[in-house]
């Protein structure tokens, strides 16, 4: 029996359809919503961070490993330094006292 309404369980059907359709498409729109509001945020941040005249993290690390390689190389070559002149002075010494000093010249005995 057809009253001429449209209530009834294939309408209230179709309502459901035609409301979750507008939510699937309400959460897509969303969705690119938020990948485009990210990538405005990260281009406003680069540029920032450009401006600012900041450094990356990894940059930050490999320039502190750049800085500690030259510490313990110059530490290495200070201890090395301070090892040959020790060397150094003990043979200075050492040689003074085997060797005689050289006498005075010949032009300074003439005069």
């Amino acid at each position: 029996m057809d009253t001429g309404s449209e209530s009834g369980p294939g309408r209230r059907g179709r309502f459901f359809d035609d409301l979750a359709g507008m939510a699937g498409g309400a959460f897509s729109v969303m969705a690119g919503l938020r990948a485009e509001m990210e990538a405005m945020a990260k281009s406003q941040v680069e540029t920032l961070v450009q401006r600012l005249e900041l450094v990356r993290r990894e940059e930050l690390d490999a320039a502190l490993e750049v800085a500690r390689r030259a510490r313990e190389e110059s530490a290495a070559l200070a201890e090395r330094v301070a090892q040959l002149e020790a060397k150094l002075g003990k043979g200075e010494t050492g040689k003074a006292e085997t060797e005689p000093k050289p006498g005075p010249l010949p032009e300074q005995d003439i005069g």
